[in-house]
This record gives structure tokens, sequence and C-alpha cells, in this order.
């Protein structure tokens, strides 16, 4: 669709957006001028970004894998999922059990368009527009309902979603609705930029971003680790997302801490009869 064709349908392509601003960080070609603005602005303060994205894209793909092929699962939730990229969770699910069923849920119009536009007559995969804040709205919704059981193991992802919601969004509530519908044996992917490394950086990105696409924080990985409400943490725990479980083994870089992504996955504990 052309840039007229997206202002008719109500996106206003002058403003920068998160999932297109990501987008334009992997490399892709889903994005406006002002998205491409702000990603070589977020360049300029810190030429690694778009490769920690890169990397926070992989750890994704990792951890898919290991849910399907190590854990057994095959429901998935991915909220936030953003613009269709290589190696969506139903394309690397679904190669190693072909009945994984995956509902994706994001709030761009230009996301959910292009999302549909892929996975036009699947019957294993679907998208919701909808607002992470909204969980109720999500955990409610037919078509969601239709595809998840949460009566049985599903997996939530949160990848680079929840630094998108400031403290005032109440961040840890809105989790743990979905944390509190998934059962027993479940699982929960998160990853999210972190200050840690380099506050004084982190904090001149936060602004740059806040000013001209969306309101957002950074966290410690304290704060990060909150998110998992007590559910068990698989190894090797909450790390920079290249040292999660990386393939092959020396894929791991000499300075990970520079990658500003955090993640990890964790399993609410199944209670014995």
């Amino acid at each position: 669709m052309s840039v007229s064709g997206w202002e008719l349908a109500g996106v206003d392509p002058t403003k920068a957006n998160v999932a297109r601003v990501y987008d334009a960080l992997l490399g892709g070609s889903h994005n406006f001028v002002a998205d491409r603005d702000v990603a070589r602005a977020m360049e300029t303060l810190d030429r690694r970004i778009p490769a920690a994205c890169r990397a926070n894209r992989a750890f994704l793909g990792r951890a898919v894998r290991f849910l399907v092929g190590q854990a057994g699962v095959r429901q998935f939730l991915d909220i936030g999922s953003g613009i269709p990229a290589a190696g969506n969770v139903h394309e690397i699910a679904q190669q190693v059990a072909a009945d994984s069923r995956v509902v994706y849920v994001d709030h761009d119009p230009v996301a959910v368009a292009y999302s549909r536009a892929i996975l036009a007559g699947h019957d294993r995969a679907t998208i919701i527009e909808a607002d992470l804040r909204e969980p109720g709205e999500i955990l409610s919704h037919p078509d969601l309902c239709r595809l998840i059981d949460f009566a049985e193991p599903v997996a939530v992802l949160f990848v680079s979603i929840l630094h998108f919601l400031t403290d005032g969004d109440d961040p840890c509530g809105t989790v743990a609705c979905f944390r509190d519908a998934a059962a027993p044996g479940s699982f929960m992917v998160v990853s999210h930029v972190t200050s840690e490394n380099d506050p004084r950086l982190a904090a001149a990105v936060q602004r740059l971003y806040n000013a001209r696409a969306a309101d957002g924080k950074a966290r410690s990985r304290d704060e990060i680790a909150d998110f998992f409400g007590g559910w068990e943490m698989t190894e090797p725990g909450l790390v920079y997302v290249p040292q999660w479980r990386p393939d092959p083994a020396d894929d791991v870089p000499a300075c990970p801490e520079q990658f500003w992504f955090v993640g990890g996955v964790a399993r609410r504990p199944v209670v014995p009869p």
C-alpha cells in the first residue's frame, strides 16, 4: 500500500510508530520516512542498536524452538508482535510441530494489515488488533478463544513490548492478568530494554524515543524480573539476549551487555495433586 493509501486508512505516515521503527532497525521495508529518521537518530546515539534488535529477534526464535521442541508447548500468544519479519512465531513453531497454534496481538494498523495478508487462509494462526493495556479485551476475544485453550499450557510472549508501558500503565498488573489466566505448566517469554549497562546512554535514547515516537521506559534487571511473578525461570535465567541458549554455542559476542535487551523464559509451576 502506498503512503496515500495508508493515509486513507487512517494511518499518519508523518508520525513514527514503535512497530515500524523496530522494523526499520531490523532492516525491513514496512516503514515510513518518519520511522527511518527515528531509527537513524537512535543509531547515531549508539551504532549497536540495530545489532541489538537483530539479537533480540534471534532470541525470540530460540525461545520458540525451545518451547515447542523441548517443553512441548503447542499454543502461543504473541503480544506486541509488530511488523511480520523473517522467522515469525507460527513459522518457527509449525516447522517443529505442525499442530502449533499462534495468536498474534498488535494495535498498529500497519502491523495488523501486513499480518492479516500473511495469515490469510491460515487456520492455525491469526492476529487480533488490540492494545496490551486492555488484557480483558484480548483474553476474551473470539479469535483467541477459537485457537487457544487456557485450560492447557500456553506460551505468552512479551518480546520487546513491555518497555513501551510506562509505570502509569501498571505494567506488572497488566502482565499479571495474563499470568493468572495461564494454566499450570504454561510459559512466559520476556525481553526488555535495560538501563543497567549504561544508564546515561539509556536515558538519552529514551528521551529521543519518547519525544519522536512513543513513551517508554528502560528498566533494571530486578524490575524486569518482577514481570515473571515468581514463575520458575528456565536456565540460564534472565540474561542479555545473546547469552540465552546461544546456537551455536560460540555465537555469544564478547560484550553481550552492549546489546540492550535482557530476556528470559519462565514456567508456571505445576502443583502436585
